[in-house]
């Protein structure tokens, strides 16, 4: 990768005019902080959310998590409260687009990679399937696994700032030689923790979980249909719905391309 690309997110942090950016790579932007379309999407749903380069902050203290973490704790802090105000609007924002192509939600993760690839602080924001064309190695599907600790969750980064301070001390470390090894570990479904001997095998099973997740999710909506459907036929009253306000039950399932990536590159 070139030294260009690395830098990319920096580059977008100090425009004056984040709107100026192409809406394949914009998706919104604050006075604080500006949040893009992941080029490369590991999950259906996949954004990050950058912070603007403004003081007290020059652009070496925002490289990455570790050398915001040894700013002055308040600064520090407050600027991950600000990115997570920004990732919960992107939440939300997914969530409704769940509801519009699947019909249903799922969960979101917001993190962290402890040793980022990639020069100044993102957040990711993505949801948590693990399905798409783009997850290709090893090494990206380790680097997202919500339980083997390279992806470090919001929520947790947030809890070392109330835990004793030699805690903070060490862990804001965020040493090399303990994370870079778990990029090694061998591959298993982060849902349900059974091992798969490759990639293929692996992507092959997640979209199986996938599959059986939206099943039940259908099935749930056709429940609910009936039971109201049951309701109605039962009832003593005549009750005519006009089209609009008659309850829509409607589950949208997209086509293997459409489930692959929902994210422009």
């Amino acid at each position: 990768m070139s030294s260009a690309n690395m830098t990319i997110f920096r580059a977008y942090a100090q425009k004056s005019n984040p709107a100026s950016l192409p809406p394949s790579i914009l998706f919104s932007h604050s006075e604080t902080c500006l949040t893009v379309f992941d080029a490369f999407p590991k999950s259906i749903f996949h954004f990050l959310v950058i912070p603007r380069v403004r003081p007290p902050f020059n652009v070496y203290q925002l490289a990455n998590l570790r050398s915001l973490l040894k700013c002055e704790k308040n600064c520090a802090k407050e600027l991950l409260i600000d990115l997570s105000r920004e990732a919960n609007n992107v939440k939300k924002m997914i969530e409704s687009e769940m509801f519009k192509k699947y019909g249903f939600k799922w969960e979101i993760w917001m993190g962290f990679h402890a040793i980022p690839s990639m020069e100044h602080l993102h957040l990711h924001v993505l949801s948590a399937d693990l399905c798409s064309p783009r997850m290709k190695l090893k090494k990206h599907y380790n680097s997202f696994h919500p339980k083997r600790g390279f992806f470090i969750h919001l929520s947790d980064v947030l809890s070392w700032f109330e835990a004793d301070p030699s805690y903070y001390k060490t862990t804001s470390q965020l040493k090399k030689s303990e994370y870079e090894p778990l990029l090694k570990e061998d591959l298993s479904c982060w849902k349900c923790d059974r091992n798969l001997s490759n990639m293929p095998k692996l992507k092959s099973h997640l979209q199986e979980e996938f599959d059986k997740l939206f099943d039940q999710e259908k099935a749930k909506v056709e429940r609910e249909r009936k039971r109201s459907d049951d309701l109605v036929q039962t009832s003593s009253s005549q009750i005519s719905l006009n089209d609009d306000d008659s309850p829509q039950y409607e589950l949208v399932r997209g086509s293997d391309e459409e489930r692959g990536s929902h994210s422009e590159d």
